[in-house]
């Protein structure tokens, strides 16, 4: 029974999901799903990207928290649109969480949309929201070990950012080990080492967004 129960949360979910992605995909809108653990930088990682794409890009933001909307004061002062969820207790955004948020936000008016996921290395993952690419930013700080504990989140991302490389010369931490462990788990793993702090790698990052809101827009016309 237990196991059904599961089953049918996540089978309404990914209806939602489905939901939500024709929405996007009529818009020509692209989505991005950013997933990682507490603490890796993803807000961070935000601030920089916006602050380097929105002359270019037309972006929203939709925030996850299970409490607070620090980080969503944060966006909101580059000047972009923001939504804040606040999950009170759940690990992860869902379908209709996102959904819900829609209608607060001018969908026509964006062409790229970033969901900042609840900071959790589990249950992320397994919750589609609509986004047409999950993007899992890792710190080095967490160690070599996370592709192999857990692979789900290496799985079902399209790109994994290896933040804060200014700090290994202070840590026992190997980079290539992490690499090869998220390729074993994901050989189509795009990898890019970065670090939010010293905008190293950063480039590559932008450019990858950049190259598939355009391919979004193309697709569209």
């Amino acid at each position: 029974m237990k196991i059904s129960v599961v089953r049918n949360v996540l089978e309404a979910n990914e209806r939602i999901a489905r939901e939500n992605k024709r929405l996007f995909d009529q818009k020509n809108l692209l989505v991005i799903n950013l997933m990682s653990g507490p603490g890796a930088g993803k807000t961070s990682l935000l601030e920089r990207t916006i602050s380097a794409l929105k002359e270019k890009v037309r972006i929203g933001v939709i925030e996850g928290d299970i409490q607070t909307s620090k980080d969503a004061e944060r966006i909101a002062l580059l000047g972009v649109p923001v939504v804040q969820i606040n999950t009170d207790g759940a690990c992860h955004l869902d379908g209709n969480m996102i959904r819900e948020t829609l209608p607060h936000l001018d969908l026509d008016s964006l062409e790229l949309l970033i969901v900042e996921n609840v900071g959790n290395l589990v249950c992320p993952a397994e919750f589609n929201v609509g986004e047409d690419y999950k993007v899992m930013l890792l710190s080095v700080t967490e160690g070599e070990d996370k592709p192999e504990k857990y692979p789900l989140m290496f799985m079902e991302s399209k790109v994994l950012l290896i933040n804060k490389i200014d700090l290994l010369p202070y840590l026992d931490v190997a980079v290539s080990k992490i690499k090869e462990a998220a390729k074993r788990v994901n050989p189509d793993l795009t990898i890019y080492e970065i670090s939010c702090k010293t905008d190293e790698g950063l480039t590559d990052w932008y450019n990858w967004i950049f190259e598939k809101v355009r391919e979004k827009r193309y697709k569209g016309s």
